[in-house]
């Protein structure tokens, strides 16, 4: 076809024109079959993330308490509360080997993955390639075409809302979380009128992606399935020992302005440390405004500056 490249999107070109030429499927069938390809392929990843959720939720509670102590200090301008309760959240992260960050990873990768394979479809649809114009099935055999019938787009969606409802019992129970997920329970109506003029070849793919998702969400829920690939169970915890609900936004603005206490703290422990460094092995440095051995009243050129120490310690 002469679209391929090194690219992402030339990448999954290259795929679907090598299930269609070589292994001789019909192009739905290569976009079926690339689709399903791409999704084991990242399923390690899925597994890792369940892993995460898991542990996450289990330790939440504690996690919780540790961050209000976090907010407490932090709000009564008290640093050595704050230093504590920060040096005690990380030890408690350590032990557990629990980290929030880790929960970006799946969306992380699962991002790029749609997005090459929706540009690299949409721009074969576009040029058109001439091969896509009879390689569907069924009441949609033209793949560079919207689907005349509107299924395919009403699939979709009733499949994402499934995805939503089936996969909130695989993350972590917080109440801020369940706000999030309430609004992308509209999302899908949202985006309808958007996309329902999509290419069929599109729908192909996002529908193949959804189905791929519902059965591993049943799959991972499956307890032998879980033991066998180390996730942990969830615990149900007690809605008191919950965060409190104080919306998406403002639980991100509150995290945000932690991370960023936590490494002005980090940083003058670090200068703190440069600083007895210094005073441990080099030549000692002079912190008074004048020097005993001159005459009273003149200031020694060193000591011009009103906080010498202010260059270590800040």
């Amino acid at each position: 076809l002469g679209l391929g490249g090194y690219t992402p999107v030339g990448l999954v070109q290259n795929l679907l024109e090598c299930l269609h030429i070589d292994l001789g499927l019909p192009w739905w069938g290569a976009i079926v079959a690339g689709t399903v390809l791409a999704r084991t392929l990242v399923f390690p990843v899925m597994v890792k993330g369940q892993r995460e959720a898991a542990k996450l939720n289990n330790h939440l509670p504690a996690m919780t308490k540790l961050t209000n102590a976090m907010n407490e200090a932090k709000a009564s301008g008290n640093k050595f509360e704050f230093a504590k309760a920060y040096s005690d959240l990380m030890l408690f992260q350590k032990k557990h080997d629990v980290n929030p960050l880790r929960g970006f990873l799946v969306p992380l990768v699962q991002a790029p993955v749609f997005i090459s394979f929706f540009m690299a479809l949409r721009q074969m649809s576009q040029l058109p390639v001439p091969s896509l114009q009879n390689g569907g099935v069924g009441w949609f055999p033209d793949l560079t075409a919207s689907d005349p019938l509107y299924l395919l787009p009403l699939l979709v969606t009733s499949s994402m809302w499934a995805i939503l409802e089936l996969g909130a019992e695989s993350g972590v129970d917080n109440p801020n979380l369940r706000t999030m997920k309430a609004v992308f329970r509209i999302m899908p109506l949202v985006i309808l009128p958007f996309t329902i003029s999509f290419p069929t070849a599109v729908f192909t793919y996002w529908l193949t992606s959804n189905v791929f998702s519902l059965l591993q969400v049943g799959f991972l829920r499956m307890p032998a399935v879980r033991r066998k690939l180390g996730i942990p169970d969830r615990i149900k915890h007690d809605p008191e020992t919950l965060p409190a609900r104080e919306g998406f936004i403002k639980s991100i603005k509150s995290g945000w302005k932690n991370a960023q206490a936590a490494q002005q703290l980090a940083e003058r422990e670090r200068r703190i440390k440069q600083h007895l460094n210094i005073a441990a092995k080099g030549p000692l440095r002079q912190t008074f405004a004048e020097t005993p051995l001159e005459p009273k009243g003149v200031v020694s050129p060193r000591a011009r500056k009103d906080r010498p120490w202010r260059d270590t310690i800040g």
